[in-house]
């Protein structure tokens, strides 16, 4: 593929109906309201060309990383439980890959004018913030109740 035709991805502001925001903290994003003393990520946003695991009724295969670092949003198994991790990894190189790279991969899915994310290799858990400012972003598979699993996406140049 001839690389000045290649996608690029897509960059967005992120924050949930409280309008608290993802912000980098070491190697973790925690969720934190919005002022002048907090410095939210850039969500990058880019398709995945492979489509094994597409299922539109999902909504569309995307990859999550941070703009202007080598990170991306990755689900794996901790304890037993679906965990949402960063690992070091640059984006393009995900959407560069042949085959679908499952652990960094979920479905985008608008609901309204929000955005929901589900991990494709734990169908039925959801990236969240927690209603209490501070903690990490997590995966989750009880929507609406404690926790927020819609989130705003405005788009950034």
């Amino acid at each position: 593929m001839n690389p000045q035709w290649e996608a690029a991805p897509k960059s967005y502001a992120i924050r949930d109906s409280r309008q608290m925001v993802w912000v980098l903290s070491g190697n973790s994003l925690i969720a934190a309201p919005l002022s002048n003393s907090v410095k939210p990520v850039t969500l990058h946003l880019i398709t995945c060309r492979d489509t094994e695991f597409s299922d539109k009724k999902k909504g569309n295969l995307v990859y999550l990383g941070i703009k202007g670092k080598d990170l991306c949003l990755f689900c794996a198994e901790i304890q037993g439980k679906p965990t949402l991790q960063l690992k070091e990894k640059n984006i393009m190189d995900l959407y560069r890959e042949k085959e679908a790279q499952k652990p960094f991969l979920f479905f985008h899915n608008e609901e309204g004018s929000t955005s929901v994310f589900q991990s494709v290799s734990y169908p039925g858990w959801f990236l969240a913030t927690s209603s209490t400012s501070g903690q990490p972003i997590f995966l989750t598979q009880e929507r609406g109740k404690t926790s927020n699993t819609n989130f705003y996406l405005d788009s950034v140049e």
